[in-house]
């Protein structure tokens, strides 16, 4: 059995975290090492580059795959965030900053008693890593796409003395308000002098404009590490002086700054977390907590079933039957079917069992080579999903089992495995099927999304019960129903009269999810006809009807052209959609009108929002979506999906969605979609985004599996830009062609 590479504590943290996130800095920490030494540091040990304890950054970077949730509270903010530090050279944090006392509305009906809450991205990129003469040095931007209230830039340089981290650095903005220096970049030009004090009210929009510009501050800080190892104490120098902090600018409270010099103590938890008291300003103490873990390195913990031992036996009557069930329950291939062409024995099925092809192929190997007549020449394993043929790999009979009885030194399956296209349908006579033509189930449900104006928090928590029966090969039936056990959408006046809508400039396609859950708790998600079809080599297609999701029914396809072992592919997809009433379960609007109750077209005039909702009764939607996973060792793992085409709404525009595979196969991404709405017209935030976690089920349990957890959060819910959340995607579906979700997985096994 393995050992999580953090504890239990922290795996079931990253799984509960939420996008939130606070300014990028502070001072990482020291080790007990010998004078002008880099060492690397350990996550616990580091304060993730400089998020959280106080308020200046530091040069400093952690370890690739770091993720870290945080708190920190004070009388004036409440600080949330998470950050990741996606590759080496770059962190990034999401940050949510509350304001006790401030309303975020001072209109009751618009957001009754929330807290006012500035939401923000940060980055920050390395320029030099640390070396014997050299400090690790990092250049940063707070604030990149909030409303500026916060925003600031720094570059920071952080170097080890035994047990002392020092770091020095230079600021603008938040960062640097005391304005304690000249701005250096004033030499070059007059107009760095100053900075904009207009603030972008809607937020999301990146203003590059006010970036390293106006006053500008030195800072500095000192971190040691105790001789009492979870101990460690902080000294900086602010080179803000809260000046023209929000509360003091809006709310009239006083923010004076009686000393520059913070000082802080970090008490180390565990390789989880720490715990921290900080005293700024001279008069303000803040208390937090980080909790940590790291994608990179968590490891599975399986409780397999060990892979069959190989004889030099020859097999004179197979029991066929036999071999099929050892085939999907030790090697994987469900839905297997056996046949022999000649010398070759074929093997068609799909993969649930194992992300690491090589280690399916080795176990259909091992039971193939124990089972099969001493003519096979060559196992055939071609890989399928919903009827079409993905892979085909070719394994030498003869080489498996030199290389299964270790005849040579490094032997390994590939040695002896051929892969190609499957070009030609299976052939030869049939020796055993293993069948399983419908399937049914439970999945858990979490809705999120963060900073919106009624409620900091609303969510949804339920479960679908799902069933699905294969008619043919090709062609499915499936349904859901969900079940809703809790949320607080009660909060969310997005529904009836109330102040948001200002325009008809798209439907209600998305934010009248609450008449979908919190008025029917319990409805058909999901009821549709799907076909799968692979008309040519390389391109697949689906076409599906029905109930498509909670809020939409309708008819459409997809086409992906998908090159074996490319790291790029192109899709099309388009849907003739209606949306669904949510008083119903298989009703569907047929006006683009609605009118809440009490009202009617004799008491409501044209346009009026206070009494009727614009929603879409007919409409079209589908993009055009190229794929790309880029080979370039500074952007390792990645993808881009970059979708252009006709939203729900019918707004027109691109989405832009980044993930990174981490090597425990944890996938953080991103995504972000502009279309020819104006911001006045999408309204707050300007532009629909969010962030999403992809998480292996085989890291949560203790048997191997293909299947994934998908934790996702955006930060306000609006109706431009909005995609229909269709059951399959063809480049999931096709993942054995070219491997993104299905890596290797990082394991032990116990037996």
């Amino acid at each position: 059995m393995t050992h999580l590479v953090r504890s239990s504590t922290a795996l079931a943290f990253k799984l509960s975290a939420v996008c939130i996130g606070l300014f990028s800095g502070t001072f990482s920490s020291a080790l007990l090492a010998s004078p002008l030494t880099p060492v690397a540091l350990k996550p616990s040990q580091s304060d993730f580059g400089g998020v959280g304890l106080m308020q200046m950054p530091s040069g400093r970077m952690t370890a690739e795959g770091e993720f870290n949730f945080g708190v920190n509270v004070n009388d004036d903010y409440q600080h949330f965030y998470t950050s990741i530090q996606l590759f080496p050279w770059l962190e990034s944090t999401i940050r949510y900053t509350r304001v006790p006392d401030m309303l975020y509305n001072a209109n009751p009906d618009y957001s009754g008693d929330n807290l006012y809450t500035d939401k923000g991205i940060d980055v920050k990129l390395r320029l030099f890593e640390e070396g014997y003469w050299l400090p690790e040095t990092s250049i940063g931007i707070r604030d990149i796409g909030g409303t500026g209230l916060f925003d600031g830039e720094f570059i920071a340089a952080t170097k080890r003395f035994g047990n002392l981290d020092v770091t020095l650095g230079m600021g603008w903005g938040y960062v640097g308000q005391s304005g304690n220096i000249t701005n250096p970049l004033c030499k070059a030009s007059d107009s760095f002098c100053e900075r904009s004090t207009e603030t972008k009210g809607s937020g999301g929009s990146i203003d590059a404009g006010r970036w390293f510009h106006g006053p500008a501050a030195l800072f500095g800080g000192i971190e040691y590490q105790t001789p009492y190892d979870p101990l460690r104490v902080k000294v900086e120098y602010d080179a803000n002086d809260y000046s023209q902090d929000f509360p003091f600018l809006k709310g009239g409270k006083p923010m004076p700054q009686h000393t520059p010099w913070n000082f802080g103590v970090l008490y180390r938890l565990g390789d989880w977390g720490d715990t921290k008291v900080s005293y700024q300003r001279g008069d303000t103490l803040t208390v937090g907590l980080n909790l940590y873990t790291n994608f990179d390195q968590l490891e599975a913990i399986w409780r397999d079933e060990p892979k069959s031992a190989v004889t030099r036996r020859p097999v004179a009557n197979p029991n066929w039957d036999e071999v099929s069930e050892q085939l999907a329950s030790n090697a994987g291939y469900e839905k297997n079917t056996i046949r022999q062409d000649g010398d070759t024995l074929i093997i068609t099925g799909q993969q649930t069992k194992y992300r690491d092809r090589e280690e399916a192929q080795d176990r259909a190997a091992a039971i193939l080579a124990n089972h099969a007549p001493e003519s096979i020449r060559t196992y055939r394993i071609v890989e399928q999903r919903n009827g079409v043929d993905l892979t085909k790999a070719e394994i030498s009979a003869s080489g498996y089992k030199k290389v299964a009885n270790h005849d040579y030194i490094g032997a390994k399956i590939s040695d002896v495995t051929t892969h190609s296209e499957p070009k030609t349908p299976v052939a030869g006579q049939q020796l055993a099927q293993h069948k399983q033509r419908w399937g049914a189930g439970i999945s858990p449900v979490l809705q999120q999304s963060f900073g919106g104006p009624e409620s900091f928090y609303l969510y949804q928590i339920g479960f679908n019960t799902n069933a699905n029966v294969w008619l043919t090969n090709n062609l499915e039936a499936s349904g859901s129903i969900y079940v809703n056990l809790t949320d607080n959408y009660d909060k969310f006046n997005y529904v009836d009269n109330n102040p948001h809508i200002s325009n008809f400039a798209v439907p209600r396609v998305r934010t009248m999810f609450r008449a979908y859950v919190h008025d029917n708790p319990v409805r058909l998600n999901n009821l549709q006809l799907t076909w799968f079809e692979q008309p040519l080599q390389q391109v697949y297609t689906q076409a599906y009807a029905g109930y498509l999701e909670t809020m939409f029914a309708g008819v459409g396809g997809e086409v992906l052209y998908r090159p074996l072992n490319s790291n790029w592919a192109i899709g099309v997809d388009a849907n003739l959609i209606s949306q669904r009433d949510p008083d119903s379960w298989f009703g569907t609007y047929s006006d683009p009108y609605v009118y809440y109750d009490g009202y009617n077209a004799s008491n409501c005039s044209t346009g009026d929002v206070s009494c009727q909702a614009y929603v879409l009764d007919q409409g079209t939607t589908g993009q055009i979506t190229t794929y790309y996973t880029p080979q370039w060792e500074w952007i390792d793992n990645t993808l881009f999906k970059v979708s252009v085409g006709k939203f729900l709404g019918g707004d027109k525009g691109v989405r832009v969605d980044f993930s990174k595979q981490f090597k425990s196969g944890v996938i953080v991404g991103a995504f972000a979609t502009v279309t020819d709405l104006t911001t006045e017209e999408y309204g707050e935030g300007s532009y629909n985004k969010g962030f999403y976690v992809s998480v292996p089920f085989d890291i949560m349990t203790i048997k191997p599996s293909t299947s994934r957890a998908n934790i996702a959060w955006q930060p306000i819910t609006r109706d431009g830009g909005q995609m229909l959340s269709r059951k399959y995607h063809l480049y999931d579906l096709t993942d054995a062609r070219s491997p993104w979700f299905e890596r290797k997985s990082q394991v032990s096994e116990t037996k």
